[in-house]
């Protein structure tokens, strides 16, 4: 079988210049086409280098806001955890540890926010009251732990009467109804086995 030489030894002189000449033709494009093609690949990596670490950075901010929303979450629990009281006794009893007295005190209708969460509303009025233990009253009721807070606040000097004031006081509580899967998992519990629940008795 003939080798590579041979057959090129065969060839006729312009037979060997023209496939010189391809062969220049075609080195040529390799040098040209090669680099072309590993900056490709190269840009072509990175864009996939990126590309994760732009995923593992969604993946550490979405879990850095679902701690954040399951903290705020727990916080929320945690403050209706403690039910507030009868807000019309709640407000005289804070009223008199600063030495004040409330003239008035109406109950507002509830208020519906949702399907979770109830406002109620009672207004108080004061007359002739100082700024001081005034100030120190709404600290208390800010600083109580209860889930309620100051909705209304009209206070007005009392003319020729100095630190004396009239005020209309709104303060808002709120109740917010257990989770359904709580209250079915407390029933259940409540509930002796063997027993039908008065609701599996009225299906009946």
């Amino acid at each position: 079988m003939a080798t590579m030489r041979e057959r090129l030894d065969k060839l006729e002189p312009r037979e060997r210049r023209l496939l010189l000449i391809f062969g220049a033709f075609v080195g040529a494009i390799l040098l040209l086409v090669m680099p072309f093609g590993l900056m490709r690949m190269v840009s072509t990596q990175r864009s996939e280098n990126q590309e994760i670490r732009d995923l593992v950075s969604s993946i550490y901010e979405a879990e850095g806001r679902l701690a954040e929303r399951k903290s705020q979450r727990g916080a929320l629990l945690a403050r209706y955890a403690k039910p507030a009281p009868a807000l019309p006794g709640y407000l005289e009893e804070t009223a008199k540890k600063q030495g004040l007295t409330a003239s008035e005190s109406q109950e507002r209708p509830d208020v519906p926010h949702g399907k979770r969460y109830t406002e109620k509303v009672t207004v108080v009025k004061m007359n002739k009251i100082g700024m001081l233990p005034f100030a120190k009253m709404l600290e208390q009721i800010e600083t109580s732990g209860y889930p309620v807070s100051i909705s209304k606040l009209n206070l007005k000097p009392r003319s020729g009467e100095p630190d004396s004031y009239q005020v209309e006081l709104g303060v808002s509580a709120f109740e917010r109804k257990p989770d359904p899967a709580s209250s079915a998992a407390g029933a259940n519990t409540a509930q002796p086995s063997g027993e039908p629940s008065e609701d599996a008795e009225s299906e009946k």
